[in-house]
């Protein structure tokens, strides 16, 4: 009989093969992966007691810390679905994912609950289970999640469920933009597939200590917190981003991989700190979520001694479907050209099926030349089931068994994808196709910015042109008109953005990636191009 396949299977064969090895590493805190297995089968048992089923779900507003594994590895084995929430969206948005989720238990991290204490009583939940934080005191009613599983006898057994591998593991919440936001039914196999992918690619190995920088409430962590069990390795948690705490976690943990959107390789390789560590150890880093500029991977390179790996997928695809292959014929490249390969999106990766770019008017192929232009599509083993409750949409996204990604992209002769930007980032000015990417990474190599945004702000005569929204180093001064000299010097005429707004931030997701759509609004109005 063939097994199912499921990420959660990796628990077992680690507990059996490495039960004292460190599977955790949350502040003070130590679980050996026996000590983790036995937390976790607690925790199936105990919702299993409070009355979660097969095909129940179980929402889970958490950070990453070891409670936050443990859920991953505690909901699945009933046959029910996690619902992992993004603690960063507005209380407004939250309420809706939690309904339209059909959640019946939350579990919620005490500081995270309080956006949700006036709005407990308009929400479908049956059960709350508070993760204790010290020095905070949580509104919500519920149990005390050690409470709750401390109470499972010794000897109490996982309830036996019989899974299959297409049925949903995982429901994964976009973020709202315009519209609310759209969960993302990923199934036990999507989710073992991607991890594959992980492990394969990102070279997950028994020695790896992996940070956990980047939420796991994204896609699951883009599948780390599969793999990593997978491999034996160790899991080190991080309640949120903060630079210095990180490069001394590198040193103080023996840090090896992690992972992280280009917002956050900027916060590191921009922090006082990275100057003044000295690495013994080449660390890896898989690197997605935005196209990252070239300029801003060789910082990553020389100054903290990063090995990015640059990966790339949506929610919708578990999250990879590309990464950047890195040849030995590389290495004799010099480090400018090292970094421009590495920012490309690559090829697909080894099990997540079929991946291409195709014209968006006949549906067929691009020629590999490195000029044409398409839109990314993909098909195979990560593609989501659907979206929950919307059949419509779905049907939109996933068009003759192909999910439409809406990223404009480039084949170059060797296969690699590199992505020119969103379908709705692009700009038209003037009948000439614009690429938003292609701007911010040549202001990146600019000295003086720490971040940038290109956007299209409306124009009388040619429809629309860019604009450059910039962030600057602490105690950089520049003029806009240096920063239009610059650009013109090193692009096209007719690509140089018409002006330069300087701010102190940019709007960005949780995870890190621009919403440009939120600075369109400050252009356009009421406007077409927003969303």
């Amino acid at each position: 009989m063939l097994a199912t396949l499921t990420p959660l299977d990796w628990k077992r064969r680690a507990v059996k093969y490495y039960p004292e090895k460190i599977a955790v590493i949350d502040g003070d805190k130590k679980f050996t992966y026996k000590e983790f297995g036995k937390r976790v089968d607690r925790l199936s048992i105990a919702l299993h007691n409070a009355g979660i089923n097969e095909k129940d779900h179980v929402a889970v507003m958490l950070p990453n810390n070891h409670a936050m594994l443990e859920c991953f590895y505690g909901i699945p084995p009933l046959g029910a679905v996690i619902v992992p929430l993004n603690y960063r969206l507005s209380t407004k948005d939250l309420v809706y994912i939690l309904k339209h989720s059909d959640a019946k238990v939350l579990i919620v991290d005490a500081e995270f609950g309080k956006m949700l204490e006036e709005a407990q009583a308009e929400l479908p939940i049956d059960k709350y289970i508070i993760v204790a934080v010290e020095g905070c005191e949580s509104g919500l009613k519920g149990v005390d999640y050690e409470d709750f599983i401390g109470e499972v006898p010794d000897d109490a057994k996982v309830p036996a469920t019989e899974l299959d591998e297409n049925q949903m593991l995982s429901l994964n919440y976009t973020s709202g933009t315009t519209s609310n936001p759209k969960g993302v039914m990923q199934t036990h196999r999507t989710n073992y597939m991607n991890a594959a992918n992980f492990l394969h690619h990102l070279e997950i190995k028994y020695d790896d200590v992996y940070l956990h920088t980047l939420p796991m409430f994204h896609t699951n962590g883009w599948g780390g917190v599969w793999a990593i069990t997978a491999a034996g390795g160790t899991h080190v948690c991080l309640r949120k981003v903060d630079p210095p705490l990180i490069l001394d976690l590198f040193e103080n943990h023996g840090i090896t991989s992690l992972c992280g959107a280009p917002t956050v390789v900027n916060m590191l390789v921009n922090d006082p700190k990275a100057k003044e560590i000295e690495l013994t150890r080449k660390i890896r880093m898989g690197t997605a979520g935005a196209p990252p500029a070239a300029a801003l991977i060789a910082k990553a390179q020389s100054i903290l001694g990063l090995n990015m790996m640059h990966v790339y997928g949506l929610t919708e695809t578990s999250p990879f479907i590309l990464y950047c292959e890195w040849k030995n014929e590389f290495n004799e490249l010099d480090p400018d050209q090292q970094a421009a390969i590495k920012a490309r999106q690559g090829i697909e990766l080894a099990f997540n099926g079929e991946t291409k770019v195709v014209n968006q008017e006949d549906g067929k192929e691009v020629a590999w030349n490195g000029k044409e232009l398409g839109e990314i599509v993909t098909r195979g083993n990560v593609v989501m089931a659907g979206y929950y409750k919307d059949p419509e949409k779905t049907a939109e996204a996933i068009r003759d068994g192909w999910f439409h990604t809406g990223d404009l992209a480039v084949t170059h002769p060797d296969g690699f994808i590199e992505i020119q930007d969103r379908i709705k980032d692009m700009i038209i000015s003037g009948g000439e196709n614009i690429s938003s990417t292609e701007i911010e990474g040549v202001l990146y190599k600019h000295p003086a910015i720490a971040e940038v945004a290109v956007i299209a702000v409306p124009d009388e005569k040619w429809g629309e042109v860019p604009k450059a929204i910039i962030v600057l180093h602490k105690g950089s001064e520049v003029t806009e008109q240096e920063i239009l000299d610059y650009t013109r010097e090193n692009m096209s005429r007719f690509k140089v953005p018409k002006s330069v707004d300087f701010v102190e931030a940019l709007p960005k997701t949780a995870t890190g990636k621009l919403q440009k759509f939120q600075l369109r609004e400050m252009y356009w109005g009421g406007g077409k191009k927003v969303n």
